[in-house]
């Protein structure tokens, strides 16, 4: 049980590869329409860092799986990670990556890069091409605070991916997921460099409310069940949850903006 190794997957690969998600066995087949999708999901650079902010619905085809699931979460100390896709292997991707960066860290006792760090999450995805292929594709986005960066104007930083682990570094923002089109166009009409983190949070919220004006399966604030959006940053001070409270006063302000003028 020695590791011999500062992977965790690459450990697991060679002692229990059964438990890796990507090297389950699966019969023929396409398994899309059995699964729960998580969906949108969306990150911003600020002038501390970066933002990202998921909507809390997962879809079965027409059918509305979960109002409250959680797509996002901190990688690391420093580090946020936000997926769509299949909901069960996305959150499952996610606990084993956050055991690869913590592994690693033990191993060598030091962390890895933010860099580093992305495109340990890109060999991950790779390992999971086999069942992408067959309907179970999960797509993450990953963003940070880099903290070996040379200024704080370029500490913040956001990689997406694609299903073969291809990955690349958005200069701005961005977002993935079934409303990823519609979020991506309310971001480019109110993001502007080096917005404060209180303003990206109402500029995620936004985004997201937008998201789910035009896309059935991403859901939007939910006053009626006190259900809003999850919302995390990554600066100097670590990655955290913005508490559930704040949000709740923004996403309310976006509604009451909305009230009074349904297409502003």
């Amino acid at each position: 049980m020695t590791a011999g190794t500062s992977s965790f997957s690459e450990f697991l690969m060679q002692v229990a590869p059964e438990l890796l998600p990507g090297r389950r066995p699966l019969p023929p087949g396409d398994f899309a329409a059995v699964s729960a999708h998580a969906t949108t999901i969306v990150a911003l650079r600020t002038a501390d860092g970066v933002v990202m902010a998921g909507d809390r619905r997962a879809t079965m085809g027409n059918y509305i799986s979960s109002r409250d699931i959680e797509k996002v979460f901190p990688a690391d100390g420093y580090s946020l990670v936000g997926i769509a896709g299949t909901a069960g292997l996305g959150i499952e991707l996610v606990k084993l990556y956050q055991l690869e960066l913590e592994h690693y860290e033990k191993i060598e006792g030091a962390p890895l890069t933010l860099n580093g760090k992305a495109n340990r999450l890109a060999t991950m995805l790779r390992g999971n091409l086999g069942i992408a292929l067959q309907g179970l594709a999960v797509v993450p986005l990953f963003a940070g605070f880099d903290v070996d960066a040379a200024s704080l104007d370029e500490a913040g930083k956001i990689y997406s991916f694609d299903v073969v682990g291809g990955i690349y570094a958005e200069r701005d923002f961005d977002s993935i997921g079934s409303g990823s089109m519609f979020a991506k166009s309310s971001l480019k009409k109110r993001y502007r460099r080096d917005i404060g983190t209180e303003e990206a949070v109402k500029i995620a919220v936004e985004s997201l409310y937008d998201a789910a004006d035009d896309d059935s399966a991403t859901g939007g604030p939910d006053p009626t069940r006190d259900l809003y959006p999850v919302v995390m940053t990554a600066t100097a001070e670590g990655s955290k949850r913005i508490d559930e409270a704040v949000v709740a006063d923004v996403a309310r302000s976006v509604i009451a903006a909305r009230t009074e003028n349904p297409y502003g």
